[in-house]
């Protein structure tokens, strides 16, 4: 199937829970531009830290009345590419780079280190995900390949860099009910979020597929790639292109997502 998408190079895996891969597609070796499937790593490192003692999830972090965890789900009120203040803390699903960008700093700042060097010593040497780094921001700059992210997504299945309670408020809806833009997809009515990650929830129109559970939760990169977790169906997946998201990847991704889900159903 993905052998036939515009894309001049692609690569994928499946990944269970119990960290076997099950399936791949291309170069898994290759490294790509992750674009925002950067977050879900900065945002595993500022948990770390947060387990750490290094701050709490509620500590103030950004604009006034915002904290680490406004930050981390997208509702620090924030704008998408700059640190304007563009709603009250709490009150919209505000999509926000800069977010991201301040969450790195405040890293940064409390345990004084660079966050690229956190986030390497606390997420990426443990994993194993040596091909992987940050060379920027926080927010988009990451690179990696199919072969580090199968490791990341069975992490995040079967967690032993973080407590499974810390995963589990990670991955489930923060601040609910919040109405907000999901970029290249318009406007949900909720538009719910995790702590760094997004929720498949009841979302339509979306990247993930007809099938994946409401309980899904990943990102997307503006570079042509993705990443999900489906709890219910206990398997990741993860797809890095070198073409950026478009009109092109609408139907395909889903298909792809339920092409996948029905074989490991029937599997």
């Amino acid at each position: 199937m993905i052998a036939k998408w515009p894309v001049p190079t692609a690569s994928a895996a499946v990944i269970r829970r119990d960290g076997t891969v099950t399936g791949t597609y291309g170069p898994v070796t290759q490294r790509f531009p992750l674009a925002s499937v950067t977050k879900p790593l900065a945002a595993y490192a500022v948990l770390v830290a947060y387990e750490e003692g290094v701050f709490d999830l509620d500590d103030p972090a950004g604009p006034p009345g915002a904290t680490v965890r406004h930050l981390l789900a997208h509702t620090a009120g924030l704008g998408y590419d700059e640190p304007k203040v563009t709603a009250a803390p709490g009150t919209r699903r505000q999509y926000s780079n800069a977010g991201f960008e301040v969450l790195g700093d405040t890293l940064a700042k409390a345990a004084e280190m660079p966050f690229a060097e956190y986030l390497r010593q606390a997420v990426l040497e443990p994993l194993g995900m040596a091909d992987t780094s940050l060379s920027g921001s926080p927010a988009a700059d990451g690179v990696s390949t199919v072969a580090d992210l199968a490791r990341f997504a069975a992490e995040l299945q079967a967690p032993r860099l973080l407590h499974p309670s810390t995963v589990a408020t990670a991955t489930s809806v923060a601040f609910p009910g919040l109405k907000g833009v999901l970029p290249g997809y318009g406007h949900q009515n909720p538009n719910d979020w995790g702590l760094g990650f997004e929720i498949r929830a009841h979302k339509s129109p979306h990247w993930t597929g007809s099938l994946s559970s409401p309980a899904t939760f990943g990102h997307f990169g503006q570079s042509g790639t993705f990443l999900w977790v489906d709890p219910v169906a206990d398997a990741a997946c993860v797809v890095l292109t070198d073409r950026a998201f478009g009109e092109w990847a609408l139907p395909l991704w889903p298909r792809l997502t339920d092409a996948v889900l029905t074989e490991l159903r029937a599997g």
